[in-house]
């Protein structure tokens, strides 16, 4: 068996499969819960199945993993090889699971370092990989959280909603913002401020405020060495064309990502979300 540090995440990382593979990192999944029945993100409902529950108003909650869970995961992975683990997640603002972790990590058979990233979707999983590209080199787990941390504290993510309704239900955004946007008949630009979904401006019409998710993402990238990651939920379209236009503004861009947001971070933004991760190398 090789020795090495491993890297763990969650299913909100959203990254693709192969690169997760090809890096060597394991995904702890998250549940959706779609009427009484509890459902693994990923793997046992699909975005089109979250998205059509959530255009019927049926009822839909997310659920962390259990301590078990990260405890048979830290087990494996153990077994693999690994002399250290670092454990990466989101938001614990957002999340109980990176509380979860830290309670599985002190019965690990081998050092586990926690992290929580204040980050989701791709913003969380270009922590993962920078963690997953350190060790790769010969990295400590100290060297690798600390390749994390950096990259989150240059990572910014952005997102557009058609409404705050799904964010108000769930309870990741006042019911006082959700309400004022309503009255006001305004399409919500939202952006991750210190772990928490904070309103950024409010745009009058759905094309005003996408031009401006394109604007905001190039003044943040400026002419650095960018990745970028274009997120959607029932939105491809709008997606792939916000990233050809990207593609041509941004000087610096190194890696570009466009893919649906799983089932969790859909649950709580609805359909037609768009947003973009700006994270500098």
């Amino acid at each position: 068996m090789s020795r090495h540090v491993a890297i763990v995440t969650d299913s909100t990382a959203y990254l693709p499969t192969r690169t997760m593979e090809r890096h060597h990192i394991t995904a702890v999944p998250l549940t959706v819960v779609l009427g009484d029945r509890a459902l693994e993100e990923g793997t046992e409902i699909s975005t089109r199945s979250l998205a059509q529950a959530l255009q019927k108003r049926r009822p839909v909650t997310t659920s962390r993993p259990g301590p078990e869970v990260f405890a048979e995961t830290y087990r494996r992975v153990a077994g693999a090889g690994a002399t250290g683990i670092v454990s990466l997640h989101l938001s614990a603002e957002l999340s109980g699971t990176y509380d979860a972790a830290v309670v599985a990590s002190r019965e690990a058979p081998v050092p586990v370092r926690v992290v929580d990233t204040g980050m989701i979707a791709m913003a969380l999983g270009f922590c993962a990989l920078a963690a997953a590209e350190t060790a790769e080199a010969g990295g400590t787990v100290d060297e690798a959280v600390t390749a994390a941390e950096k990259r989150a504290a240059d990572t910014s993510a952005y997102f557009y909603v058609d409404t705050l309704d799904y964010l108000r239900r769930g309870g990741r955004i006042g019911a006082a913002q959700a309400l004022l946007g309503s009255a006001l008949a305004v399409k919500p630009l939202l952006q991750l401020a210190d772990g928490r979904i904070e309103p950024l401006e409010k745009v009058r019409t759905a094309s005003k405020a996408i031009a401006r998710l394109e604007e905001i993402a190039a003044e943040r990238a400026g002419g650095a060495e960018v990745d970028v990651a274009v997120h959607h939920l029932a939105a491809q379209e709008r997606a792939s064309a916000l990233a050809d236009r990207l593609r041509t503004r941004l000087p610096g861009l190194a890696d570009l990502h466009v893919s649906e947001v799983g089932a969790v971070i859909g649950a709580h933004t609805g359909p037609g979300l768009l947003g973009v991760v700006v994270s500098a190398r």
